[in-house]
């Protein structure tokens, strides 16, 4: 029986010939990955609940801080600084004030084939370069800090075979919010979503990542694109190898594939308080927003930016709307900066924040009030997300977003340039 591109990567980490879905296998973790949202709390354990502390290898592990940057309170202030006492006591590399996490990681860290377990959800998100990112616990961080091992449940695969290629104006997060509201919110629970095709490989490495970050909000284990030349090409532009590039055996078994042409996908956007309550973007009615925001770890790249700068161009924020846009990192920032990206938000009205998760995380920046409306490109739209939990958040594409900071309302970028 032939091996799933998830199997594979198990298979590798486990060091045996072959896994299938269903088994448990132990493994070595390539890579672990822990932010300023629960980092404190591992450190805690680790000084208070082992009697014998160690680091299997401080080369394994990054720290970044990305929730809350800078700080906003002293709570978070003392966080911080638990985290950097710790990465500079035993060595471990440590990212302030640089970006996202997941976008760090792919920048500088994450290869085909790796096992990657991180302390954020959206871990699933280097499964843009052919890994297999998940994330954990606290729990289950420390054990692999300290062992270099933890446990996987092989997961199920399910595979979305993509053909065509999306038309002018619709962008690879309508594409994964249509995929959502296909199969729900929880249509994927501890399953592979492998993206393949010649679909998938019409993608670039941005859109890819859009694709991966939000398989979690389908309830997968991770998501991962089929890799090709185009991953190879992103990783040797950094100095990193493109070994362990598996793809699908032909007699690889799938609980499901779902046929999608991309051809047929439209503007949409995910309406409060489900991310599975998925409606064409020009049909959500007279929504007035009180803000926009563009940014986080699913749409805060440099093409998102020049999506957004061009709708922008020559135009005005609505007076009523605050606008708040926040790279991915500093390499976009710097380089949309390059761009003369960030002149055309400013001259527009928006607010350009520090490389950090901002308003997608609710917590330190853009946050809403009781009755107010979001439209955003985070990653989640629950009820509190993004403030108070009487407040209302949609998702929508870079475009969408940008469109609807100009009117005032829910609009598509087609919409705004009737």
């Amino acid at each position: 029986m032939g091996m799933t591109i998830g199997e594979k990567i198990i298979a590798r980490a486990a060091k045996v010939d072959e896994v299938h879905a269903g088994e448990i296998h132990t493994i070595e973790v390539d890579r672990l990955m822990s932010n300023d949202g629960t980092t404190h709390l591992t450190i805690d354990m680790y000084h208070n609940d082992l009697k014998h502390p160690k680091i299997a290898d401080k080369d394994k592990i990054v720290f970044i801080m990305d929730h809350n940057v800078p700080a906003e309170n002293p709570k978070t202030a003392q966080a911080h600084r638990k985290m950097r006492n710790f990465a500079k006591e035993h060595g471990i590399a440590l990212y302030e004030g640089k970006g996202v996490c997941h976008q760090i990681m792919v920048e500088n860290y994450v290869c085909p084939g790796e096992f990657i377990m991180g302390a954020d959800s959206h871990t699933c998100t280097y499964g843009a370069l052919g890994a297999f990112g998940t994330g954990i616990g606290c729990t289950d961080f420390l054990y692999a800090m300290v062992t270099g091992q933890s446990w996987v449940l092989v997961p199920e695969t399910i595979r979305f075979e993509l053909t065509g290629k999306l038309r002018k104006g619709v962008y690879a997060r309508d594409l994964m919010l249509t995929i959502i509201g296909m199969v729900g919110a929880n249509g994927c629970n501890y399953k592979v979503m492998e993206f393949a095709g010649e679909g998938a490989h019409n993608l670039d490495i941005d859109e890819r990542l859009v694709l991966c970050n939000l398989a979690v909000e389908a309830g997968a284990k991770t998501g991962i694109v089929e890799p090709d030349e185009k991953v190879a090409e992103y990783l040797e532009s950094r100095g990193r190898k493109a070994e362990n590039m598996f793809v699908s055996d032909e007699d690889a078994v799938f609980e499901k594939v779902y046929h999608i042409n991309l051809d047929e996908i439209e503007p949409v956007v995910a309406r409060p308080h489900q991310i599975d309550d998925v409606v064409p973007a020009d049909g959500v009615g007279d929504v007035r927003i009180d803000e926009a925001f563009l940014g986080s770890c699913n749409n805060g790249r440099i093409e998102e930016f020049r999506v957004a700068a061009s709708i922008l161009k020559g135009k005005k924020v609505s007076d009523h709307v605050r606008f708040i846009i926040a790279p991915a990192s500093n390499e976009v920032y710097i380089q949309a900066l390059d761009e003369g990206l960030i002149d055309i938000f400013l001259d527009a009205g928006a607010m350009v924040m520090n490389s950090n998760c901002s308003v997608c995380w609710g917590s330190c920046q853009g946050v809403i009030g009781e009755g107010e409306v979001l439209i955003s490109t985070g990653t989640r739209n629950f009820k509190g997300r993004a403030g108070h939990p009487d407040s209302f958040v949609y998702l929508g594409s870079a475009a969408t977003v940008t469109a609807s900071a100009i009117a005032g309302k829910i609009v598509t970028a087609k919409e705004d340039e009737e």
